[in-house]
Formats: C-alpha cells, sequence, structure tokens
C-alpha cells in the first residue's frame, strides 16, 4: 500500500474514533423535562430556575395557591401555571423562576383557580410558559430540599439555633444530587455549584407595581461575576408605566435579599424637609382616597359644596407624613386623578388643591372609578405606604350608573376599605332607574352600617365630616385591611412533663419559634403568649408582653424545661383565664396545645368551655398521646385542628400546615 492512501486510512480512523460527523457540526443537547405531581410546591426545589412538566387535571386537585402574578412558595406549581394562563387545565412545561419574599399576596380567580391571600413569605417564584430560550439547558434533575431537619441535642436554651434556618423554612441546604444535564445557562447559577459561586449572595433589583389590584414585585437577578447577554442591566432599570398624573414619579429600585429576616415593626420613615406641622395624626396611618362624584347629574352649586366637604375633612384628618395622606380622584364618563397621595404632606396643602378642581361631567361611573384606584391608585409610585391601610371613600349623588359589585370585591380583595357616601339616593319613583339593586351593600367591607353614611341632602353633608374622620381613623374596624397573619391572639400550650426530656422541650421550642415567625407581631399585630403545664401551670409570657418579633423568639429561646405530671385540662383552663380573658375584642383567639401523652384530668370539659368563648383549638399529639384527647381538644373539623406525629424530630411537618390552615379559615370567613 502506498503512503498516501496510508495517510488518509489514518486520518479517517481518527475521525470515526473522534465521533465527529460529516458536517462537522456536534448534535444539540436535548432538553430533558423532570415530571412532578400537582401537589409540588416551589419552595420544595432547591434551585433558583428550572423547567418542570406538570400532568393534566391538575386544576381537579385544588391545590392551594398564594398570590397573583408572584406566588409564595408554598403554592402549588402547577396550579399557579393554570392560574397564571401559562398552561391549560391539560398540563404542559412550566419554567420557575424563585425570587425574594413578599409582605403581601392578593388572592384572585383566573383559569378556574381560586388563589388565597397571604402576607409575608419568606420566597416567592413566577411562572412562564416552558420554552427554554436559544441556548439555554435547565437542569434535567431536580435538586429537592430535604425532608429530615438538622436536629440540634442540647439542653442548653443558648444553644437552640433560633439564627439558622430551619428545614421548615424552605430554604435550608440542599440535597447534592447528581444532574444527567447540568444547567449550561448562563443567567443562573445552581444550588450544587462551587463554594466561591454560592456564598456570594444574589442581588436584585425590585420594582413594585400595582396591577388589577395585586402588588406584583418584579425582580431582575443579578448573579454576581455571571454575565447575561439577554438579561436587562440591573443598573439601568425600566421604569414601570407612566400613570395619569404628569407630577407622579417612578417607584424607586431597592436592593434586598431573599430568606425570612425576624423583625419588629419599622417605625414610620421621617423627612426631614417637613417640619413637625406636617407629620399629621399619628393615631390615624391610613393612606386614603376620596373619590368625588364629577357627574353632570350632580350641578355646579352641588359640587361645589362636595369640594367644601373633602377641605372640611382634610382639616379634621390633620393630614401628614407621619398621619393620614390623601388624593382625590374624579370620576365621571372617565376617571382622572386630582392629586395622588403623596403630593400634599398637610392639610394647609391640601386645602388650595381641592379648591382648584373643576367638574369633569359625564355619568357616575362608580365601578370604573374602583376599578381605577384598585389598579392604579394605591401603588408605591402615588405614595401608598404598605404598612398603612388603605382606605377609599366614594362620594355618590344619587346613584351608581355602572355596576360596583365585581370592582368593589377585587377592591376588597386587595386590602382597600371601601366606604360610601350616598347624598339623596333614588325615591320610589327613581328605584327602577338604579342600575345594581343594594350597590352599597355589595360594595363595602362589612354591611353592619359601619362603612355606609346615607346623607338626605347635600345641605347636610356637613354633619358627616366628624363621624367620617372618626371612622377612616378606626384602623382595629378597618376590617378589609386586616389579613391571617396580623389579626391575632395566638397562646401556645406545651407539655412540659418529665416524658418529654430536655432536648425533645427544645425541639418543641423551635416548632414554636418556627410557627410564630411567620405572622406579623406588635401590639396591634398579632400577640402570642406561652403556658408551660406539668400537674401545674406556669405562664411564661402573656399577650402583648413581647411586642416585636426579635424580642419575642428571643423570649421562646429563653423558656426552661419544668419537669413534672401531665395535667393537660387544668392548663387549658388556666390559658384561658391567664390568656384569653385579655385577649382584644377584635383579635381571633388561637390555642395551640402541644402535648406528648395522656393526660391526668379531663380534658373535654375545659376544651368545650374555650370553644364556646370562640377559641379555635388545635392540638399536637407526639409519641403517646391519646387521639380521642386530642380529638376533644380541637376545633370541628378534627381533621383541621388535630394532628399526630410518632417523635418529636417530625413537629417541623406540620409547621407550614397549620399556617396554611388559620389562614385558609381566615380569608373562608363570610364578609357579612
Amino acid at each position: 500500500m502506498s503512503k498516501p492512501t496510508l495517510t488518509a486510512v489514518f486520518i479517517a480512523f481518527l475521525l470515526t474514533s473522534s465521533g465527529a460527523k460529516p458536517n462537522g457540526k456536534n448534535k444539540k443537547p436535548k432538553q430533558v423535562v423532570p415530571a412532578i405531581e400537582c401537589d409540588m410546591r416551589a419552595g420544595k426545589i432547591h434551585l433558583p430556575e428550572f423547567i418542570v412538566k406538570c400532568p393534566a387535571n391538575c386544576r381537579e386537585t385544588k391545590e392551594k395557591v398564594y398570590g397573583t402574578g408572584v406566588f409564595a412558595s408554598i403554592s402549588s406549581i402547577c396550579n399557579a401555571a393554570v392560574h397564571s394562563g401559562v398552561i391549560s387545565n391539560s398540563g404542559g412545561k412550566v419554567i420557575v423562576m424563585k425570587m425574594a419574599g413578599q409582605a403581601t399576596y392578593k388572592g384572585s380567580f383566573a383559569n378556574g383557580v381560586r388563589s388565597l391571600s397571604l402576607p409575608n413569605w419568606r420566597e416567592s417564584f413566577s411562572v412562564s410558559v416552558g420554552k427554554p430560550k436559544k441556548g439555554v439547558i435547565y437542569p434535567s434533575t431536580l435538586v429537592f430540599v430535604p425532608s429530615k431537619p438538622t436536629i440540634v441535642k442540647t439542653g442548653e436554651p443558648k444553644d437552640l439555633p433560633y439564627s439558622t434556618v430551619s428545614p421548615v423554612t424552605e430554604t435550608p441546604e440542599p440535597e447534592l444530587i447528581t444532574t444527567t444535564a447540568p444547567p449550561t445557562t448562563t443567567h443562573m447559577t445552581t444550588p450544587t455549584t462551587t463554594p466561591s459561586t454560592t456564598s456570594a449572595k444574589p442581588r436584585a433589583t425590585v420594582h413594585k407595581v400595582r396591577e388589577a389590584g395585586v402588588h406584583r414585585t418584579e425582580i431582575i437577578r443579578r448573579q454576581p461575576h455571571v454575565p447575561s447577554a439577554s438579561a436587562p442591566d440591573p443598573e439601568d432599570p425600566k421604569p414601570p408605566p407612566e400613570t395619569s398624573h404628569p407630577r407622579e414619579a417612578p417607584a424607586e429600585s431597592n436592593p434586598f435579599e431573599s430568606g425570612f429576616i425576624a423583625r419588629g415593626p419599622e417605625p414610620p420613615a421621617r423627612n426631614p424637609e417637613l417640619s413637625d406641622r406636617t407629620q399629621g395624626d399619628p393615631n390615624c396611618k391610613v393612606d386614603i382616597a376620596f373619590l368625588m362624584d364629577g357627574s353632570w347629574s350632580i350641578g355646579k352649586r352641588r359640587f361645589k359644596i362636595q369640594k367644601d366637604f373633602l377641605a372640611e375633612v382634610s382639616q379634621a384628618l390633620r393630614v401628614g407624613s407621619a398621619g393620614p395622606m390623601m388624593g382625590i380622584i374624579q370620576y365621571g364618563d372617565d376617571v382622572v386623578t386630582e392629586f395622588s397621595l403623596k403630593q400634599f404632606s398637610s392639610s394647609s396643602d391640601v386645602k388650595p388643591a381641592i379648591n382648584k378642581i373643576t367638574q369633569k361631567g359625564g355619568l357616575s361611573h362608580v365601578g370604573k372609578a374602583l376599578s381605577y384606584i384598585n389598579k392604579h391608585f394605591f401603588s408605591d409610585a402615588n405614595g401608598n405606604r404598605g404598612g398603612a391601610p388603605n382606605v377609599a371613600v366614594v362620594l355618590v349623588d344619587g346613584w351608581p350608573t355602572d355596576r360596583v359589585e365585581e370592582a368593589s370585591r377585587l377592591a376588597r380583595e386587595s386590602g382597600i376599605n371601601i366606604f360610601f357616601v350616598t347624598i339623596e339616593g333614588p325615591d320610589e319613583n327613581e328605584k327602577q332607574n338604579v342600575v345594581e339593586a343594594n350597590f352599597v351593600d355589595k360594595a363595602v367591607c362589612r354591611t353592619n352600617g359601619f362603612f355606609s353614611l346615607p346623607i338626605s341632602s347635600w345641605f347636610a353633608l356637613r354633619k358627616a365630616v366628624q363621624p367620617l374622620v372618626k371612622r377612616v381613623c378606626d384602623t382595629d374596624r378597618l376590617v378589609c385591611s386586616k389579613t391571617c397573619l396580623n389579626a391575632n391572639d395566638i397562646a401556645f400550650v406545651i407539655d412540659g412533663s418529665s416524658s418529654v426530656g430536655t432536648g425533645n422541650f427544645r425541639t418543641v421550642l423551635q416548632f414554636v419559634a418556627n410557627v410564630t415567625r411567620e405572622f406579623e407581631i406588635s401590639d396591634t399585630d398579632t400577640r402570642v403568649g406561652i403556658v408551660q403545664y406539668t400537674y401545674e401551670q406556669r405562664l411564661e409570657f402573656a399577650f402583648g408582653q413581647h411586642n416585636n418579633k426579635a424580642d419575642l423568639l428571643n423570649a421562646i429561646k429563653r423558656i426552661n424545661y419544668w419537669s413534672g405530671g401531665t395535667s393537660t385540662g387544668a392548663a387549658i383552663t388556666y390559658a384561658a383565664d391567664q390568656l384569653f380573658s385579655k385577649s382584644k375584642p377584635n383579635k381571633r383567639k388561637i390555642m395551640i396545645v402541644i402535648t406528648d401523652g395522656r393526660s391526668y384530668d379531663d380534658v373535654r370539659a375545659p376544651a368545650l368551655a374555650v370553644h364556646r368563648k370562640g377559641v379555635i383549638a388545635y392540638s399536637i399529639g407526639i409519641a403517646w398521646a391519646a387521639q380521642d384527647e386530642l380529638e376533644y381538644i380541637a376545633t370541628d373539623p378534627d381533621r383541621e385542628h388535630s394532628f399526630f406525629v410518632d417523635e418529636f424530630d417530625n413537629l417541623y411537618k406540620y409547621v407550614s400546615k397549620i399556617i396554611h390552615n388559620i389562614c385558609n379559615e381566615f380569608n373562608s370567613q363570610p364578609r357579612n
């Protein structure tokens, strides 16, 4: 064989052995999409961004979803995708993007799925159509949160790891699972990368936008040392959509990191440029939108009376940055923001602004006005302060010329407290012209008369100034601002008997802390008290004794194990006398009893007594606890209020379940 021929054979052998294709191109790797069940929650998957395939008929499983657009991480991925319209009920591929937790998640109904409201969850996620961008390969194997907690065995209170993240927070160290197709995307990193990558904390540029009655947090992720050609530059974020008023500024961008931080209530921000005169009444910290009737039916003279009324209300409110802030919307055929919440910071500035308002005319489109404030008015860009209740006061001459029920429902679900001031309502001959009968009852937060002020004539309107101001400043009765996490008095009744032991008692305290940290803690929000019992009872601390989250968690950590017998019935009676007898009338009373054995005394009579006083009772049994006693203690239905675990280390499993049940019960309460 000649020398050239041998060379050609050798080259052909090298090409064949290297796996090269005749055209010199490697085959494009195929995206492997892991399948999940309908009940898979986003928080259970420890990846910042991933793709999954949902099965069909998830909507029928009624798995819980919290939020709209941006969802709390305890939500079902698949039902969140159906709710968002990313997939239909027949299933499909979904891309999930994790993001930082939010202060509020607003419920809504969409695509056959009802999402619930939930404030203050530690982690969020969004969903999008499961079609990866060109060149992006997502993990083909999912990294799950560990199913077992890290057990700290110690008898010393100082060693309890409250500063660490427990498994129930859904953000522990991940299990290391080798993926068959590691991610090659340039805009995300997995938790299983090198220490130098995982130790750097990703930051985010945040825009809070109110759309369709929902606060949505739009996050542009910025991973350290990872360039991205497709992601927008976080240092030059796009501003939110322009509002209807030229003087309104876009929302500020604020970097923050994901994860739960236990902290007390923050003091109201103080503007050093404002004098003490402009601080307002701190006992009336509310954000108020006044919807004034600008329809032609009102006439010029009565329109002037309406302006005078609003000017008087502004003076009585004592508008200021630490107290009430007010804005005005005029509605007719169209809806116009006359001035936003942040535009004026004192009553003396508000009054001349009201005098300059001119009548726009048209029909009385109240429903349209309520939709407008829900979508556009109560936004961060317009001065919404978040911690202040949102109030809308609607002035109506006669009756609305459009429907208000659906628009007001969406506004209420967004936390807006709607008041109606109706002047010269329809007489018997005019009722046939009313578009929606009983429109006030359909619109307000409660139909008990607190949220409605019927005025017989425009000339009597001035008499409503003080009653209206008193009501909008009564924050305890602004029920649309109440949530499942800020409206409770919670008593933990903890078994300290000898059978528990020091180490297990610390595990119980960790469970109590993990439940507690999910609530908004202050004297006006949720309050927590704790009773430890054996044969005797000891009040560890009462409601309101610790009025911020950090102090409360430290107080729980300092509780010392007692040891002794088990008299659960006497402990329930003691909690009723020492804690619930001092509960505030506007608070939901919740008792959580934790025991590891059968009681030496009767639990039925004490439990029935607290049930009759309106206490919602949960029972948690461990190891040798008696099932019949747990059911006696628990509020009906037992399956929603009574739980059992075989060992103390499994208590953490019921943290999210108890929070979910408390919120579900709150959200399902009748409106009236």
